[in-house]
């Protein structure tokens, strides 16, 4: 599933990077921790790697 604006997708990234251990889970904050906690990391990595042309910066749900 891609993200839908550039503000998810840095979020996914962000969380992403605390999975891999190359950031701290302590620096995570709002969307990038609830990603954290509650999606894979295969699931973040399709967010992430999502191509951001044409992508609002965000979207309301």
């Amino acid at each position: 599933m891609p993200a839908k604006s550039k503000a998810q997708q840095k979020a996914a990234g962000m969380a992403l990077a605390a999975k891999r251990g190359e950031m701290k889970v302590s620096d995570l904050q709002g969307a990038a921790k609830d990603m954290y906690d509650s999606m894979s990391e295969e699931e973040l990595r399709d967010f992430a790697e999502t191509k951001h042309d044409n992508k609002p910066e965000h979207v309301d749900n």
